[in-house]
């Protein structure tokens, strides 16, 4: 449907003038009703967004790089196409109730390897805010793949170091939040 306006002004007087009268009078052409009912995109708030997201996806791509060396052991992570963008999406999804947003987030990246769920590190979003949730990602690693049964079945027999193992992750993980401040006690959300 496509309302369109036959007044010459769209004034907020005009509206209230409308609204007075009792709407059910009004005549849904007097009007353009999206005009006034929809509001516009907020192109500031979208790259805003946008940017965050982006400097969200740096933060975990960083963090696995430093734990690549570190705690998994192997020279190679490979990550599905998407999957940081998709995890940065849904942990601003998750932010967006909170007082602070995402600045108020701590994020404790885990990899669960079987049944076993390594902690790789912890990403505080803005060090300067006390933190009012949690966020616990898990990421999995892909069992299906070539690669990982390789590293099964030759670990450390065809390598020299431990170091030229490549680790694959799978597209699926967990997020779980955990709300710090709540008056109605602790909180867990999982996705």
């Amino acid at each position: 449907m496509v309302a369109t306006s036959n007044l010459s002004s769209k004034s907020t007087a005009c509206i209230s003038e409308l609204l007075h009268q009792g709407f059910h009078h009004a005549n849904i052409s007097d009007f353009d009703y999206w005009d006034y009912i929809v509001p516009e995109p907020n192109l500031n708030e979208v790259v805003f967004e946008e940017r965050t997201c982006q400097s969200l996806v740096k933060m975990l791509e960083n963090c696995l790089s430093k734990s690549k060396q570190t705690k998994l052991h192997c020279s190679k992570v490979l990550i599905p196409e998407q999957l940081t963008k998709k995890i940065a999406q849904d942990v601003l999804r998750l932010s967006s109730t909170e007082p602070c947003g995402l600045r108020g987030c701590i994020i404790h990246v885990n990899l669960e390897i079987g049944n076993v769920c390594k902690k790789l590190d912890k990403i505080i979003y803005d060090p300067s805010i006390v933190p009012t949730f949690e966020l616990t990602l898990v990421f999995k690693q892909d069992c299906c793949s070539w690669p990982s049964f390789r590293d099964f079945f030759f670990t450390r027999a065809c390598f020299a170091s431990g170091s030229k193992r490549t680790l694959i992750l799978s597209p699926g993980f967990r997020l779980i939040k955990k709300k710090l401040y709540s008056l109605i006690g602790t909180v867990i959300e999982e996705c």
